[in-house]
């Protein structure tokens, strides 16, 4: 039996009615009672992020002298009172010019330049990146603790030790983006990647990198150990990597200098291996916390750390305990003073440091012998 024209344009309309709305009805009963809508203060609390065209800026204004006194208290031990230390984290200014910022492109970034390193200055193209990457994560130790008006005295110091903006400047939110206008890399960005929406590669639509591996069946709490070292043969291959930047001290890493014959690995590379530690020539010296309280306020070490309670970092009394009883402790917790690290006490990293290698030996002794105070 047929049917009319108008009944079988009322049985397709019914259908496509029942498809659309029946799986947002179920949807919804799903997520019923799951949740709360979240209230204005708590989006406002998150809500922090500036965008490059300046929007979510709080009003405010820092000066540059403002500035060297945050800079000095807040930000000098890890990156140096000019932002050129290269001892914790690498310099954040130097290798820019004054052509760089009339063109809006640096010149040590091109192919063959002779700059040892990349500095932040010279890559950054944006002023509300630097911005709010201060505000959102600085100082290391207490991130979200700067004022509006701190960041803004942090970052005008910043750019005045690059020399964008002179010693009696006054950066706020109503000039911004005039400074914006004078930053040596702000025409650098390239949105000519297959990351940037919208940007056709080989005619389709597409990121430039394509993850086809996927992993399955990992067990909860699983943490895997990695232990590696430089081989004889790679080493020295193109010179000892640790001398290659003298004009900003040496590059932070391994000595690739080949080992010599009959010599012992380093002390990082015998850790790694579970070979037996050399013996400290200090062995014999009883430490307590007293005497070690000078190098500990000396290189910050109690900035992150306390005696028997967690600050940022783990307390000292828990770090001796976790490695009480190993034979390389002293060697170990050496190595991991200097060279920092991230996973064994959370997410929380702890960046390398600037403390010598006798204060750093007589902390780890402190600490394999059990942080007495």
């Amino acid at each position: 039996m047929s049917r009319s024209p108008k009944a079988a344009w009322l049985a397709a309309l019914v259908l496509a009615v029942l498809t659309t709305c029946l799986p947002a009805q179920a949807q919804v009963s799903r997520l019923q009672g799951i949740g709360r809508t979240a209230t204005p203060a708590e989006l406002k609390a998150w809500d922090i992020d500036v965008r490059p065209d300046f929007k979510g800026l709080p009003p405010g204004q820092g000066s540059v002298r403002r500035g060297e006194q945050l800079w000095e208290a807040q930000c000098a031990s890890c990156h140096g009172t000019f932002g050129e230390s290269n001892d914790v984290f690498t310099p954040l200014v130097g290798y820019t010019s004054k052509q760089d910022m009339e063109s809006g492109h640096v010149a040590n970034l091109r192919l063959g330049a002779n700059a040892p390193t990349r500095t932040s200055l010279m890559k950054v193209s944006q002023l509300s990146t630097l911005w709010d990457y201060i505000y959102r994560a600085m100082p290391w130790t207490a991130p979200k603790t700067l004022s509006p008006d701190d960041v803004y005295a942090l970052t005008a110091y910043l750019l005045n030790l690059g020399g964008v903006l002179p010693d009696d400047f006054t950066l706020s939110d109503r000039n911004m983006r005039e400074v914006q206008s004078r930053l040596p890399n702000r025409n650098g960005m390239t949105t000519r990647h297959g990351l940037w929406p919208g940007i056709e590669l080989g005619g389709h639509l597409r990121p430039d990198v394509q993850g086809s591996a996927c992993m399955r069946n990992c067990l909860p709490g699983a943490v895997g150990t990695v232990a590696s070292a430089l081989p004889d043969y790679a080493r020295n291959a193109h010179g000892n990597l640790a001398e290659q930047s003298r004009a900003l001290g040496p590059t932070r890493g391994a000595n690739t200098l080949p080992t010599p014959a009959g010599a012992a690995a380093s002390p990082v590379v015998a850790a790694a291996a579970g070979a037996a530690p050399a013996a400290s020539a200090a062995a014999a010296e009883s430490l307590r916390a007293a005497q070690l309280m000078p190098v500990l306020q000396k290189n910050v070490c109690v900035a992150c750390h306390a005696m028997s309670d967690k600050l940022v970092g783990p307390a000292f009394q828990e770090i001796a305990a976790k490695y009480k009883g190993r034979a390389d402790a002293e060697t170990y917790l050496m190595a991991k003073i200097r060279q920092g690290g991230q996973g064994v006490w959370g997410a929380i990293p702890m960046p390398a440091q600037s403390i010598g290698e006798a204060d750093a030996r007589r902390v780890a002794q402190w600490l394999a012998q059990g942080a007495r105070p």
